[in-house]
């Protein structure tokens, strides 16, 4: 199964794939990990083309490990994924894969996200550098003019930790008991 995680920065979706991980498995597959290793210090560009790559790369990865174990959760971290194509390439890739594909929103009060984003600026803790509060504003932006839309679970990390992984693992084996319709493989 291919697992979308979209939001805004600093809305709990690194923290809710990783706590699903931990707790019932699968893999995550992260942006900002991805790029320092493709792309070194030196040609980090933070881009939307260099987005664009990664994500191929994140996909063909997705593809890879799901051609060798077809039931593992495979997580798609790092990026916001704010706009339409971005949503697009992974839902083709998904149905390509013949894979179920889930989507979890993670959203938070924005006082909860920005206060997320300025203590992990000031302590160094996060691997994107260009994590900031105009990047926060500027994927609010794109989310405006390209609402999120079709199935998904929206969950909010302004509640328990506990509670928002409970709502998401109900959510990913609902999808993982259906059927795979016909002809999507």
């Amino acid at each position: 199964m291919l697992i979308l995680m979209v939001g805004l920065p600093g809305t709990g979706k690194s923290t809710l794939s990783r706590a699903l991980v931990e707790r019932f498995g699968g893999f995550v597959i992260d942006k900002d990990l991805i790029r320092p290793a493709l792309f070194g210090p030196s040609q980090i560009e933070y881009t939307v083309e260099q987005d664009d790559f990664c994500q191929h790369v994140m996909l063909e990865t997705v593809e890879y490990l799901l051609r060798r174990k077809p039931t593992l959760r495979v997580f798609l971290d790092g990026r916001p994924f704010s706009r339409q194509y971005q949503r697009e390439s992974v839902r083709a890739a998904a149905e390509r894969m013949g894979t179920p594909l889930a989507v979890i929103e993670c959203v938070a009060d924005e006082a909860t996200a920005l206060a997320r984003i300025r203590r992990d600026l000031e302590s160094g803790s996060h691997f994107a550098a260009n994590r900031t509060v105009e990047l926060y504003l500027e994927k609010k932006q794109d989310f405006e003019r390209e609402p999120l839309s079709g199935p998904r679970l929206s969950i909010s990390s302004d509640q328990e930790l506990a509670v928002s992984v409970e709502q998401a693992q109900k959510y990913l084996e609902s999808l993982e008991t259906r059927p795979v319709p016909e002809g999507s493989n």
